[in-house]
Order: structure tokens, then C-alpha cells, then sequence
């Protein structure tokens, strides 16, 4: 009876991690919040090829779940099955991220043409990720990059991008790739820029494959309360990724973005997907102009990875 009681006051408190604790320790159930941690590859280049390899040894060897790997160039579908294969073979799983290139591939231009394109554009990305064998496409693939309007976003642009996804989500679906569609800050997108428009985003995209995510960086700019906000989006169902970034897009845990708080509430509330590191230099002279990044802001990768893990670890099983 005190163990019912036990289970009943926990869920009052909306402490589902506690519940899920309580059921195991009861009735020996397996892992229900199998959190895994990964790390963006865009530290390292915008095109996996065998060179970067090695890293996926480092990281499985720091204790990371998986990798995720950009998907910007698509002339070749088939190099993603080597990349996917050794994933694998390094015990490893993957997610992957994306992005629209230019005008011609634009979700939300007024020309039909362009919209098309971005259309064609994601169906390749995702013939890549389905060669990959990742499980989550996520990024901002809605509009350009750093193209904007001067305007809050219109029902004309949200309406034209959602024609895009919702085309695009079965086709995810069938290649069993989840959507995480990304809102950015102000400085990068105009589209989507916070965890209240991006929940009703996927509202309006209404199709049960495709979602949204979350990212500390941007959240730290753009949310009057960047903890607070993850309720919205969580509410929806439909937070399918989260990303964890630092406000200098450094080393997690050297900033002051609240990543350790964020954690906790991910936890609490029962999250059980990815917390996947993202980090940026100035290795990468196309993204660093994107990111606004012009300078590193760590002394290696090696501490990037290594205390970013350590970060996230310490703050899942503290919470």
C-alpha cells in the first residue's frame, strides 16, 4: 500500500522519472527513459567522409550513444550507407541534420518552383539519412539561412512551408527518419523563433511523424524563461530532439546557459530522446559565416566532447 501511495504523490508532482524509478526498483521493469547522448559532427566538417572516422571510435569511447551527422550535400546517396555502416560498426546510432541551400530550395517563397525544390531537395536528404539508417532529421529546414523579411512571419509564409512538410513527413515515415523541425533566434531565421511558435507549427503541419525540438542556445536568446518554455512544446507530443548548446556555442558547462536546470526539467517531465551536443568553430569558413562564429571558444574539441558528456551525464543522473 505504501508503495501505490509512494507512486500516487509522485505522479501529483508531475515526477514521472521518479514513478518510472519506483516501477523498477517494484517490479524489476526494463530501462523506460533510455536517454541517449550524442554529438553533432558539425564541429568537425559539413560533409562526413572516411577521414572523420576515427571520431566515432573517441566518442563511443567517451560513452556517447551516437552521432549525428550533417546531411548538406546529397550529390551521392550512397556514401551515407558507408557512413551509416560505420556508425554501426562502432556501436553507435545516429540522428542527422539538415538545411534548405539557397532561394531555388526554399519552403517559403512565394514561387511555386522554389518550393518544389525544397521538396526535391528533402526527399534526398532523406533517401541519405534512410541510407544512414539515422532515426531524427532535425534543423531548420524551412527556410534560408540568414534571409529574412523584416516582418513577423505571415499566415502566407507559414502556410507555403507547411504545403512543404507535410509532403515531406509520410515520405520521412516510410524511411523511418522523425521530423524535429528546429526554431532558431532572431539573428539566423525569422520563421520560427520560439517554443511557442514552433508547437503551433506542428499543429498546423498536423501529421503524427513530424515535430519540433529544442536547443539551449537558442532558447537562451530568444525565451523569457528558457526553462519554463520546454512545457509548451513538450505538451504538444511532439518533441522529438534536443540539443545542447552553449551561449557561446563553446564547451557545455563553460557559459552561462542554463543547461544543468534544462536537464532536470527534461527529466522530470519524462523526456526519453536525444541530448545531442552542438558546438561550432571556425574550422568550417560557410558555417561559421551562418552561425555568426568567428572565433573558437575552447582549447580543443577534445574538451568540447569529453566535458560535454561529463556535463550531461552528472546532471541526467542528479536530477
Amino acid at each position: 500500500m505504501q508503495f501505490i501511495s509512494r507512486l500516487a504523490q509522485n505522479a501529483r508532482n508531475g515526477r514521472f522519472d521518479k514513478i518510472i524509478m519506483q516501477l523498477r526498483a517494484g517490479w524489476a521493469l526494463p530501462n523506460l527513459t533510455p536517454m541517449k547522448i550524442g554529438f553533432n559532427l558539425l564541429l568537425y566538417t559539413g560533409h562526413v567522409t572516411s577521414e572523420n572516422f576515427a571520431v566515432f571510435s573517441r566518442l563511443k569511447e567517451t560513452g556517447y550513444d551516437g552521432v549525428e551527422i550533417p546531411i548538406f550535400d546529397t550529390s551521392d546517396p550512397s556514401h551515407f550507407k558507408k557512413i551509416g555502416a560505420e556508425i554501426k560498426n562502432n556501436g553507435l546510432q545516429g540522428t542527422a541534420v539538415t538545411i534548405l541551400p539557397d532561394e531555388a530550395h526554399n519552403a517559403i517563397s512565394a514561387d511555386a518552383k522554389n518550393r518544389q525544390g525544397a521538396i526535391d531537395h528533402l526527399k534526398r536528404v532523406l533517401e541519405c539519412a534512410h541510407n544512414a539508417g539515422v532515426q531524427t532529421l532535425c534543423g531548420p529546414y524551412y527556410q534560408v539561412l540568414g534571409q529574412f523579411t523584416g516582418k513577423f512571419p505571415g499566415e502566407d509564409e507559414l502556410n507555403r512551408a507547411a504545403e512543404v512538410h507535410r509532403a515531406i513527413a509520410p515520405i520521412a515515415q516510410a524511411a523511418g527518419v522523425k521530423c524535429a523541425i528546429e526554431a532558431l533566434n532572431r539573428f539566423e531565421a525569422h520563421l520560427l523563433n520560439t517554443m511557442e511558435q514552433a508547437a503551433s507549427y506542428v499543429k498546423r503541419v498536423n501529421h503524427p511523424n513530424f515535430g519540433t525540438m529544442y536547443d539551449t542556445f537558442h532558447a537562451n536568446i530568444e525565451e523569457k524563461d528558457p526553462v519554463g518554455c520546454i512545457d509548451t512544446v513538450f505538451a504538444t507530443g511532439k518533441l522529438n530532439h534536443v540539443h545542447i548548446s552553449e551561449n557561446d556555442r563553446g564547451t557545455p558547462g563553460r557559459g552561462h546557459c542554463p543547461i544543468k536546470p534544462v536537464i532536470a526539467k527534461l527529466k522530470k517531465i519524462g523526456y526519453d530522446g536525444w541530448l545531442t551536443i552542438e558546438a561550432f568553430g571556425s574550422a568550417l569558413p560557410d558555417l561559421a559565416a551562418a552561425t555568426r562564429v568567428w572565433r573558437d571558444f575552447f582549447p580543443s574539441r577534445e574538451q568540447v566532447y569529453q566535458e560535454g558528456y561529463a556535463l550531461i551525464r552528472k546532471a541526467w543522473d542528479a536530477a
